[in-house]
């Protein structure tokens, strides 16, 4: 990809994180948000908001470059021509936003069919903009804006540790979760996306996270490889295609968190 249409992919992505924030904060902390549930058993909640956010970003994709892929987590795949594809998740932490907490965003990724090379992750409330790809990675907010780089934490003992649910996946990847969390020095929970834009930031050093989906991850990944992280699955291999998720600040970090997940003390 030439420089041109790494600026044409670049403004198209910030165009859908516009739009898309503009649909979101219509029905944030809003009286009466219509929410479905999508289990029988559990509680996966999903509002209007989510769905008005994703077709909005959709009609933006089909006009301005019909031959991309799109898949979005509420309305499923559209196969790519171009062999680029852009990966939506319009609210990534719907808990968090029926709840009222400023945790949730809005995730975007663009996949060429090797990996992912962009991501964004917007949090629309606080009015804070992660972007990464192509080399480079930054941020934009209220109170300044500039470069984004990851900690050098490099020692399992030093770092803060997130995962959005205490409970982590199934009983045995919450058994590997807290043998590693035992080893950190802070542990917190409960901030969706936004974890991943700290990471990205330099504020956190490590998340561990499983069943995810490739929406819940391809737009981080772009963020945090750009500022210098590493996004991989429990074992070291490719994670765009979701499951279970490490991110961790260095490469000495994401060693460590590797093989105490992967212990079996």
């Amino acid at each position: 990809m030439d420089s041109a249409q790494q600026q044409e992919v670049m403004a198209l992505a910030h165009e859908l994180a516009d739009a898309a924030r503009q649909e979101t904060l219509r029905y944030f902390r809003n009286g009466g948000l219509e929410t479905a549930n999508k289990l029988a058993d559990g509680f996966d909640p999903v509002t209007v908001a989510d769905s008005a956010a994703e077709r909005i970003m959709r009609d933006l994709i089909e006009a301005k470059r019909p031959d991309d892929g799109i898949l979005g987590e509420e309305f499923g795949n559209k196969d790519s021509a171009s062999g680029l594809t852009w990966v939506l998740d319009p609210i990534d932490g719907t808990r968090g936003y029926i709840s009222g907490t400023p945790t949730w965003g809005t995730l975007i990724g663009l996949h060429d069919g090797a990996g992912v090379i962009l991501g964004v992750i917007d949090q629309p409330y606080i009015g804070e903009r992660f972007v990464g790809g192509f080399g480079a990675a930054s941020f934009k907010g209220p109170h300044g804006e500039g470069a984004l780089r990851t900690s050098g934490t490099k020692a399992l003992a030093e770092a803060t540790i997130f995962s959005t649910f205490p409970e982590v996946g199934t009983e045995a990847e919450g058994r590997a979760f807290h043998g590693l969390a035992r080893q950190c020095q802070l542990t917190r929970y409960g901030m969706d996306c936004y974890a991943y834009a700290l990471l990205a930031a330099g504020q956190i050093d490590l998340i561990v996270e499983a069943q995810l989906h490739p929406y819940d991850i391809q737009g981080p990944i772009g963020v945090i490889e750009a500022a210098g992280g590493i996004v991989t699955s429990w074992q070291g291999g490719a994670a765009d295609q979701g499951g279970q998720i490490i991110a961790a600040a260095t490469p000495e970090l994401h060693a460590a968190a590797m093989n105490a997940l992967n212990s079996d003390g």
